[in-house]
């Protein structure tokens, strides 16, 4: 995904790269887990200020992207982010971003996507709900019509940054026979909302449960007809987001181990020199560009907003998932006992990847996606050949 093809991409990706090293190093991430808290409110502005924050937005609102493509921009810093398993909440605003600059009434939003954009307010998307899989278009939580608007009531779950956000962008159910599916923006601050902080497996990756009792809210974000499109693309794009960080992650932890078998020597020789070794090196080493390539592909697909983009992104988080946790484990085992202490890293990195895995779908989920995506295409072509 770092593709540097140009100098203004060249330039984005090296003030990046400082930026993180600088501001949001291993130690830091260590720092806020020790403090309970999950990022610096002030540290996030500054890197709204590099623009990560406009990448997904059209100029006309105040974004814009180096490379004029934006998903392949971000997921580049996405890509970056996963080398120091930076804190911050880049993906739920981002994702925010997308469904309100890209629905119909967009210009309607447009004091929001500026506070946004510059870092000083923070906002998350509430998909998920208690003890369901990823069904993002089957939400429990109601919206129901009434005189002001529309009065929310349920239950969110593992809502990034909840208890740190602003807004929230609320999927849910707003007709009588619950056909109709539409996002709301709620204020965290609203009567009737109830933040729950969630405990996580990762050091600084915070998350809540919500509850909505009698919440109202004016309108819903855009038109009803385009809802459930936009939701299938947040849902592409949070998740090849998260694939391309594991990239980083994988990438970095598969270089470190490499370097510390070459440096540990038993018997006289060094560790990487040992048959085994080689091959398990090997062996990794083609799982991580395989993960490389699937991720790039779906965020080319996504960011030409192809028919397969849906496919290419259940693809990528499926084989991403599954094959960076055997990755990242691997390397455990090669450290020996030292992979396993606490003072070592990396158990931060192998903490984001686990908690990656069950997030906007399972690979097993995604599976069955890919699954039905190729039963319905063969059941096509062999209606054509008929």
């Amino acid at each position: 995904m770092t593709v540097v093809d140009s100098p203004e991409k060249a330039l984005f990706v090296s003030t990046t790269q400082s930026f993180l090293q600088k501001e949001a190093p291993l130690a830091r991430v260590r720092e806020l887990h020790a403090a309970g808290a999950s990022f610096d409110p002030a540290w996030w502005q500054r890197a709204a200020e590099l623009g990560w924050t406009g990448l997904l937005v059209p100029e006309e609102l105040g974004g814009g992207s180096v490379s004029e493509n934006g998903v392949a921009d971000l997921a580049t810093v996405a890509e970056l982010l996963g080398k120091t398993v930076a804190p911050g909440p880049l993906y739920p605003v981002s994702i925010v971003l997308t469904a309100l600059s890209e629905c119909a009434d967009a210009q309607a939003h447009a004091a929001v996507i500026e506070s946004l954009i510059s870092g000083e307010a923070v906002a998350s998307w509430a998909v998920s709900e208690p003890g369901r899989g990823w069904e993002p278009l089957d939400p429990s939580v109601t919206a129901t019509p009434t005189d002001a608007g529309y009065r929310i009531d349920g239950t969110k779950d593992r809502v990034e940054a909840g208890a740190q956000s602003d807004l929230l962008l609320v999927v849910a159910r707003c007709n009588p026979d619950g056909s109709e599916i539409r996002q709301f923006l709620v204020p965290t601050d609203a009567p009737g909302v109830r933040v729950e902080p969630q405990q996580s497996v990762d050091l600084v990756k915070q998350y809540a449960r919500v509850h909505f009792d009698g919440v109202v809210v004016d309108a819903a974000i855009g038109g009803a007809a385009e809802t459930a499109a936009l939701i299938d693309r947040q849902s592409q794009i949070a998740q090849v987001l998260q694939c391309a960080e594991v990239v980083g992650v994988v990438q970095t932890v598969f270089d470190f181990t490499v370097q510390w078998a070459l440096d540990r020597h038993t018997f006289g020789r060094p560790l990487a020199s040992y048959q085994a070794l080689k091959h398990g090196f090997a062996d990794m080493k083609l799982w991580l560009e395989a993960c490389r390539a699937t991720t790039a592909a779906a965020v080319a697909d996504i960011a030409e907003r192809s028919p397969a983009a849906g496919l290419s992104a259940s693809i990528a988080k499926s084989y991403v998932s599954e094959m960076a946790g055997r990755i990242v484990q691997g390397c455990v085992q090669i450290h020996g006992g030292i992979g396993v202490t606490w003072e070592h890293d990396l158990h931060l990195y192998l903490r984001r990847v686990t908690l990656y895995r069950s997030l906007f779908g399972t690979p097993e989920e995604h599976n069955l996606r890919v699954y039905e995506a190729e039963k319905a295409e063969r059941s096509v072509a062999g209606r054509a050949t008929k």
